[in-house]
């Protein structure tokens, strides 16, 4: 394992949050939950605090403000738990080739962290580490991720190498990866790369952060 030799880096207590992009509320069982809570377990390895929303559960209103839209929006209450976080992962399944809805509306209430900048020119998420994890029975994990790195980009998280886990299916098939009698080796192996880069990422932007944003 790679080591971090910069100590007050090495020795930063670290938080990860995973919100779960299934379509399936509790108690339904989630392949996507599962690959989230594997990357979760390997955080956990790397001496990181973790927790898991399952989004779905949680009846998060439309839109792409941070602050609440209308009566019973819980997005304010997951958004502050993100904001303790250091890292992020975004778990989801592949729909028709594509990111869930789920995902797509937790992306549109990150855009509004782009109007929150503090007198640095950051957002709130500026200097947080974001990887995603993907399950599907089809193909779509590259376009998923790339969507989803695009988006976490533009609001401020920064994606480290190899910055996803993912595991598809054969075409035309029903098999779930939580089906699975053992998780592959290959996913195994990339989930833990995942979560070691995130954390050794995760510490050196708590220890050195961004500089103030460039003025024209």
């Amino acid at each position: 394992m790679y080591a971090v030799t910069n100590t007050s880096a090495q020795n930063a207590a670290l938080r990860a949050l995973a919100l779960v992009c299934t379509l399936s509320p509790s108690p339904a069982r989630s392949s996507s939950q599962l690959l989230a809570e594997q990357v979760l377990e390997q955080l956990e390895n790397n001496g990181v605090e973790t927790e898991l929303i399952r989004v779905v559960d949680h009846d998060v209103h439309y839109g792409v403000v941070s602050g609440p839209i209308g009566e019973g929006d819980a997005w304010p209450a997951i958004r502050e738990r993100l904001l303790a976080a250091d890292i992020l992962v975004l778990a989801t399944p592949i729909w028709m080739g594509n990111p869930s809805s789920i995902m797509r509306k937790v992306l549109e209430r990150l855009d509004g962290e782009l109007s929150e900048t503090d007198d640095q020119g950051h957002s709130p998420v500026y200097g947080k580490v974001a990887v995603v994890a993907v399950v599907g029975n089809e193909d779509g994990a590259h376009n998923t991720s790339a969507q989803a790195f695009q988006a976490l980009s533009d609001v401020g998280f920064t994606v480290p190498a190899a910055g996803v886990t993912y595991w598809v299916g054969e075409a035309m098939q029903g098999t779930d990866y939580q089906d699975l009698e053992t998780t592959p080796e290959p996913v195994a192996s990339t989930t833990a790369t995942v979560a070691v880069n995130a954390a050794h990422l995760a510490r050196l932007l708590k220890s050195v952060p961004y500089p103030p944003a460039a003025s024209s």
